[in-house]
């Protein structure tokens, strides 16, 4: 099977972005000629993808700053999730609750605590460290009962721990505090309209602009089947899947299917010219920096994602030759024997 690689870091990204502390206290450790040139190393690191490295030298900063830069202290804790070490991760958003000065950047830190605990349970979802971001999670609440992120990982919690009718609750006492037209809120409202879906694998909740200028939300897809081509023009085994994939727009047509093409074209004129050329009539969107790509931790090209009309990812398949029609005829059909009404966000292929 060929497939063009390309390394991505991956990083398991919640439905909403957690947020970080941003306070910082003054202090001689700033004008620190070797803190100041830990934080550049860190930086630099970071930036070519050296994650490992990158932490020991925000480690050695934060050493310097004796614990008290929170600024540090974020950095560490973002390397830490991208590098697996969510144990460490959770003692770094203790250091960060120590830091806090106001009830609000506390349930900042709290929530960081949570999502790391959330991690380290695993995907078996080890009750001990569920229950642990369940109290870090509440304690986030009450510092800050405005706190979306917070409200929206106890229901997970809640919902792993089987306790569906606390998650519903969570769910909804979620999308009080965020804007409905926010990408995110239509995925917290299926969590609370069936909490279960929560025990399935889902895909990340995303809203991009096409390159037609419309929006495409995965939420917003109303009951109907996702394709997900992630390609690039110059990758050659998706060329070759190209006919294949206007075979699927074209035979589906009319059907309760949505295709979206991802591209990892950093050239947007090239990108534009191909897909006239070539007649690429459903949804594209060029995802340059690579950040959707992150979300769905996808390494190589092509890669295709089905998921069904609940938002559960069914399949990935990985190279050229993968039998995605097959898919789509199965879960297509179950579309259909569910009513639902369709969505009025986009027009389809």
């Amino acid at each position: 099977m060929r497939r063009c690689m390309f390394p991505v870091t991956i990083l398991f990204v919640s439905f909403l972005s957690l947020p970080v502390l941003g306070e910082q206290l003054s202090a001689d450790y700033k004008s620190n000629p070797k803190f100041q040139s830990a934080i550049a190393e860190g930086k630099q690191l970071a930036q070519h993808r050296q994650l490992s490295f990158a932490l020991d030298a925000y480690k050695k900063a934060n050493k310097i700053a004796d614990g008290k830069d929170a600024d540090t202290l974020n950095e560490i804790f973002s390397l830490q999730l991208k590098t697996g070490s969510y144990k460490d991760a959770v003692a770094t958003a203790s250091s960060l609750e120590a830091l806090a000065t106001t009830p609000e950047t506390k349930s900042r830190a709290e929530v960081n605590r949570g999502y790391a605990l959330i991690l380290q349970a695993g995907d078996k979802h080890k009750p001990d460290q569920m229950h642990a971001a369940d109290s870090a999670l509440k304690a986030a609440i009450a510092d800050n009962p405005k706190s979306a992120p917070a409200f929206y990982l106890d229901g997970k919690v809640l919902a792993y721990l089987g306790n569906m009718d606390a998650a519903r609750d969570q769910f909804k006492s979620c999308l009080a505090c965020i804007n409905p037209n926010d990408p995110s809120y239509l995925r917290a409202q299926h969590f609370a309209e069936d909490p279960a879906l929560v025990l399935h694998k889902m895909a990340p909740a995303f809203e991009v602009t096409a390159l037609d200028g419309s929006k495409f939300n995965l939420d917003a897809m109303g009951g109907r089947v996702v394709l997900i081509d992630f390609w690039a023009t110059w990758c050659g085994p998706c060329n070759e899947e190209l006919p294949h994939v206007k075979k699927i727009a074209k035979e589906f047509t009319g059907q309760p299917l949505v295709i979206i093409s991802v591209s990892w074209d950093s050239d947007e004129t090239k990108w534009k010219n191909f897909i006239n050329k070539n007649e690429m009539t459903w949804v594209q969107y060029r995802d340059a920096d690579h950040s959707l790509s992150k979300e769905f931790g996808v390494e190589a090209i092509p890669h295709y994602f089905t998921i069904d009309s609940d938002g559960v990812l069914t399949a990935e398949m990985l190279g050229s030759g993968s039998d995605v029609e097959g898919k789509l005829k199965k879960l297509i059909a179950r579309a259909k024997s569910i009513p639902q009404p369709q969505p009025a966000s986009h027009s389809g292929n």
